[in-house]
């Protein structure tokens, strides 16, 4: 089967470890980027289970890995929702994470689903 590969256009991931913000103000954007992600994927013809997914953040500018894993939790989230399953269970659902520059003022997040 092909993998499946979706883009969600305009979506701006922040790293989250040295952001300040307000804890609704969090909640709020990470709330939307799990829908974004949950949303996108149930509309779309997903592979079955089990299955690979590679989280590809687009940003004219990159972060470390340890803020890169940071900033999917809500991607990673609702594409565990739209699978019905829980993000923990490396059985079924493994994930992956990269980056990619950006023009300035590109922002993104490219989802890749992909059989096991």
């Amino acid at each position: 089967m092909q993998p499946l590969i979706v883009e969600i256009e305009d979506m701006r991931l922040k790293g989250s470890q040295n952001i300040r913000e307000h804890w609704r103000a969090r909640s709020r954007r990470v709330r939307r980027e799990r829908e974004a992600a949950h949303w996108t994927l149930l509309d779309a013809k997903r592979p079955p289970l089990p299955v690979v997914v590679r989280l590809v953040r687009i940003a004219p500018r990159t972060l470390d890995d340890d803020n890169l894993l940071g900033v999917f939790k809500g991607i990673r989230d609702g594409v565990a929702d739209a699978y019905g399953i829980d993000d923990r269970d490396k059985t079924r659902i493994r994930f992956e994470y990269d980056q990619e520059r950006g023009a300035p003022h590109q922002y993104g997040v490219r989802i890749e689903v992909s059989p096991a």
